[in-house]
């Protein structure tokens, strides 16, 4: 987990006049492209259009080049670009100008081979640092690193560097010097905040996104991520919410809303452990997200199937992440160490870690399930019973947990809250069996309800789960079981049912 660039400080600033002196001149000469002054620029469209009509204006076809890469339009850039360089008389800089444009198509080989053959400058610099990190070259990495120089270009290059290899703290460091030097630069408080939110610290990074939608209210970018940030401060509707204003985005985001999972629960129900497992079985991780990534899907498996070499695994990746120096203090970095001792049943210092963070998750489901855990593993059952009582959902497919916890608690109005949460919750998440469990339990605290309707879908749902081969041919037993304790004359027609399908399958049921 070490990287150098993550232990080395931005170069250090010369002295102040001088700096200033070699600033300005680099700025001058970055307004020229191919020795042509930017004040000789004339619109776009005035260049194809005379190369329509045949006639001929100098450095044309490189402004053209210049005007479509900065348009987005890469290939015909690249078009121009290449024409350019066949030509006897071309100028060394377009070979840069080619290169960068190859990278902005992915053609990263093909952009290295353009850039060598192009003079050094700082542009040229940039361009092979980027493919340095890109190709995985640490040496080379470095040896562009120490050529950059405390120029605004050279400093943002640097920053998306740091961002791309996870050291946020230090992007977000060089993009708050920035905005000091160049506090027009708004859009510098976007990349902050992003940074921000790859960091967990959500409400800080909305703080700073709300300075920047004030000046441009209509960013898709920037809405983007406050919805992102509402998503983790609250839920899926309240980032819905902030989409209401824009033009065909609810069309795309709520039906993802509980569809993609976030990185520190547990996974969506529609892929299982193991199907995790082996998509991410091959992945040799890189950066943090990749060995937290590697470190849930082995715990989730492990404990789903009682490995305890998949929960060794995903100590080791918990402890890899939590103790490196780049993220031992962010909240991924002790949420890991957390669930590192989670797993090696050390339940004190779960607490330590857990209590350092907990001010960032007081709404958080998943959080606030651990956290409560890791109380009753010590016996603090009074503060335990507190914190799982602030739990809105139980959607994260550990029904057994949440039942047990029911049985443990006694008679009480809290009781019967949770009981009437795990009926509801586990039948919308598929786990007809604790579903099942909890309306037959409700059924007998009030038969007068219509808790039977519920314990009924339930219990379909099981003999549907155990047709598709997901639950077992032997918890048949316990449906008829449950179905038998409700006075409902459905239930003989049910049971009836469920009773010839086990005799033709083989199934014994006493």
């Amino acid at each position: 987990m070490a990287d150098p660039l993550s232990r080395e400080a931005s170069r250090g600033r010369r002295d102040g006049s001088e700096h200033q002196r070699e600033k300005e001149e680099k700025q001058d000469k970055s307004s020229v492209i191919g020795g042509i002054p930017a004040t000789e620029r004339l619109p776009w469209g005035f260049y194809p259009f005379q190369r329509s009509i045949g006639e001929k204006e100098e450095h044309a076809d490189l402004w053209i080049g210049y005007c479509a890469f900065h348009l987005g339009d890469y290939k015909r850039a690249m078009e121009e670009y290449k024409a350019l360089t066949m030509k006897p008389d071309c100028a060394e800089d377009v070979w840069v100008f080619l290169a960068c444009v190859l990278f902005f198509l992915g053609l990263y080989k093909e952009a290295q081979d353009a850039a060598s053959k192009a003079p050094v400058s700082p542009l040229q610099n940039r361009l092979l640092f980027h493919l340095a990190h890109k190709f995985n070259d640490e040496k080379s990495l470095m040896s562009f690193h120490q050529n950059l120089e405390d120029v605004t270009e050279d400093q943002l290059s640097l920053a998306s560097i740091h961002y791309m290899r996870s050291h946020y703290q230090e992007a977000i460091d060089i993009y708050k010097r920035l905005l000091l030097q160049n506090r027009e630069f708004l859009a510098l408080k976007v990349y902050v905040a992003l940074c921000y939110y790859k960091l967990d610290y959500y409400d800080v990074s909305q703080e700073v996104l709300a300075v920047y939608l004030q000046s441009v209210p209509d960013s898709t970018i920037a809405l983007n991520l406050k919805a992102c940030n509402h998503f983790r401060l609250y839920n899926g509707k309240a980032a819905e919410v902030v989409f209401r204003g824009g033009e065909g985005a609810l069309q795309v985001l709520p039906p993802l809303i509980d569809v993609i999972p976030r990185p520190d629960s547990t996974w969506s129900s529609t892929i299982s452990d193991k199907e995790a497992y082996n998509l991410i079985q091959d992945l040799v991780p890189n950066t943090t997200q990749e060995y937290i990534l590697k470190g849930v899907v082995n715990a989730a498996l492990g404990q789903e199937i009682g490995s305890r070499d998949h929960l060794k695994f995903a100590q080791q990746f918990f402890q890899l992440v939590g103790g490196s120096a780049s993220e031992c203090d962010t909240i991924p970095g002790r949420q890991c160490m957390a669930s590192c001792f989670f797993l090696l049943r050390l339940f004190e210092d779960v607490l330590i870690y857990l209590n350092s963070v907990k001010g960032y998750f007081y709404n958080d489901d998943t959080f606030n399930f651990n956290y409560a855990q890791a109380k009753a593993a010590l016996g603090n059952y009074k503060e335990a019973e507190e914190i799982f009582l602030l739990i809105q959902n139980i959607m994260n497919q550990r029904g057994r947990l949440a039942w047990e916890l029911y049985l443990k608690m006694g008679t009480s109005s809290d009781s019967f809250s949770l009981l009437q949460l795990i009926a509801n919750d586990c039948y919308k998440m598929g786990q007809f069996y604790y579903a099942a469990k909890a309306f037959d339990a409700l059924e007998k605290l009030d038969p007068e309800s219509n808790y039977w309707e519920g314990k009924r879908g339930a219990c379909v749902g099981i003999f549907q789960l155990i047709l598709a081969n997901k639950e077992s041919k032997e918890t048949l037993k316990e449906v008829l079981s449950l179905l038998r304790n409700s006075g409902n004359p459905q239930v003989e027609y049910i049971i009836r049912a469920l009773r010839k399908w086990a005799k033709d399958n083989r199934v014994l049921l006493s």
